[in-house]
């Protein structure tokens, strides 16, 4: 984003500790040389070689006049080499952009063109999109081949310059280019050190390394000195199986994820008696899916509800909080989550409206998008820059706060407001039901009106199910029908398409 560019303000933090990633990355090989730092399909490297191929990528960029102020590109699933890749682009002092392979071609080539980077790194499972992207391609899988020669010399870098831009998945019009500099990510691996990503952790990383849902937890473990265990691709039995042999202690998932490990017939033959601590983000996790978990699962269960722009932070301590589990924690120290109505107005506690949230790790905007930037931002009567989640919700008298729908989501019957969250929670007790959808379809009577689509767990009827539901439902939440999918449509990162699933009925509508 250039200088003139309206800028979100992050929280000032007074005594705040800047912490430089290339430096830690240094500082870790240097304690600790011969532990491990990255496992994947093919091998291991030790913190020793981690780091020294680190330094020898940023050493060939910098021949390439590649440093700060320059951006890097890669296309890749989950390696060892991608996780070096992006420890020596941020050690040249350039930024990373880490393009999502979900997304469409004709995406990519926007993000491309939005970013300005003119070299990209791509495995060869994407080699044939990223030769059509208008950049040099350089073979993931020749980088040791690219970084021989000697270490670069280390690059200070500020905590205003860029550490990496990630992209929405650009499904439609064109993508957004979320910035996030040294600062922001400085912070959080302050916060994530507390949760044990320390120099014993072991972390499996199974979600794409381009969603900040995995960056997140995996560069706050790298920057920790901890060992990072890689998936290319998840599956359960393989999740299961890195975990019991290399002892795993953490990992990221989401709750598609979860839900999967909790339905695999062998979860209960596998040790897991040496995870601390797991992590979810990106949706809400079920009450009853947190309870199985926990019975099951050794070790703490830590739920995080935030957003790659930064802003909003809450934090469900599952273990510490077995009353709270239908919500999305409290609010995370340092951090303030407000409550607005249509106005714009901050709405009184207890209230339900949009959830806007401030933070120590805050966007400064959306790359060159100062008019997105001005959309995504809330500004309070004391001047403070808060981001708007598009999400609705409220704070109860504990100062937990309980997810409802995104606001485009929210479903509008006969004037009324309806969240598809609570019908959706309904659905979920009754043990026939495996996953849940709840959306809004067209209704001559009322405009819109809740449908339930129902992955089954076991055998049921529709008609049964939807009686049944109804009968503990208010009289204006009321399913119009339950129909039956063999599986919901989400993305990379487990959320569920609303919109996809919405689309054939108010298509038939409007043909």
């Amino acid at each position: 984003m250039a200088k003139n560019e309206l800028r979100l303000r992050a929280p000032q933090v007074e005594d705040e500790q800047f912490n430089d990633f290339g430096q830690m990355i240094r500082e870790v090989a240097q304690r600790t040389p011969d532990s491990t730092a990255v496992i994947d399909e093919h091998g291991s490297l030790s913190w020793r070689d981690f780091a020294a191929l680190v330094a020898c990528i940023a050493g060939r960029l910098a021949e390439r006049g590649i440093g700060p102020g320059a951006r890097v590109m890669s296309l890749s699933e989950n390696s060892a080499a991608h996780l070096a890749l992006y420890a020596g682009v941020l050690s040249s002092g350039a930024c990373m952009v880490p393009l999502p392979w979900s997304a469409s071609p004709e995406a990519l080539v926007k993000m491309r063109a939005d970013c300005g980077a003119e070299l990209l790194f791509a495995s060869k499972t994407h080699r044939a999109v990223a030769d059509t992207l208008g950049a040099e391609v350089i073979a993931l899988e020749d980088l040791d081949a690219f970084a021989e020669g000697p270490e670069g010399a280390p690059v200070s870098v500020s905590p205003d310059d860029f550490f990496d831009i990630i992209y929405s998945s650009g499904t439609t019009g064109t993508p957004k280019g979320i910035v996030h500099e040294h600062r922001f990510r400085s912070r959080q691996f302050g916060r994530f050190g507390d949760l044990g990503l320390d120099g014993d952790a072991v972390q499996i990383m199974s979600t794409p390394l381009y969603s900040n849902t995995t960056l997140v937890a995996v560069l706050s473990g790298l920057a920790g000195g901890g060992c990072i265990v890689s998936m290319a691709k998840f599956n359960t039995i393989g999740f299961l199986d890195l975990s019991q042999r290399h002892r795993a202690t953490h990992a990221m998932l989401v709750p598609v994820q979860y839900m999967r490990l909790m339905a695999e017939p062998t979860f209960d033959d596998y040790d897991l008696s040496s995870y601390a601590c797991k992590f979810s983000t990106s949706a809400p996790l079920p009450g009853p899916l947190i309870a199985k978990i926990m019975d099951r699962w050794p070790g703490n269960l830590v739920e995080f509800y935030g957003m790659t722009e930064g802003g909003v932070s809450t934090v469900l301590n599952c273990a510490a909080n077995p009353t709270k589990w239908d919500t999305a924690g409290s609010i995370s120290e340092g951090s303030e989550v407000k409550i607005i109505g249509e106005d714009g107005q901050e709405l009184p506690p207890g209230s339900y409206g949009e959830i806007a949230g401030r933070s120590g790790s805050m966007m400064p905007g959306y790359l060159n998008a100062p008019d997105k930037t001005a959309e995504a931002m809330w500004r309070d009567a004391n001047g403070n820059d808060f981001i708007r989640t598009g999400d609705m919700g409220r704070l109860d008298e504990d100062g937990f706060l309980h997810l409802l729908d995104r606001k485009k989501d929210m479903i509008i019957t006969g004037g009324f407001n309806v969240y598809a969250a609570d019908l959706e929670a309904v659905l979920r007790a009754h043990p026939a039901v495996a996953d849940v959808a709840v959306i809004a379809v067209p209704s001559a009577d009322w405009g819109e009106t809740p449908l339930a689509l129902v992955v089954p767990q076991t055998p049921t009827e529709a008609e049964e199910l939807r009686l049944w539901a109804n009968e503990r439902l208010g009289k204006l939440q009321r399913l119009s029908a339950v129909e039956f999918r063999e599986d919901l449509p989400r993305s990379e990162i487990g959320k569920i398409l609303k919109r996809e699933l919405r689309a054939p009925y108010w298509n038939k509508e409007t043909a």
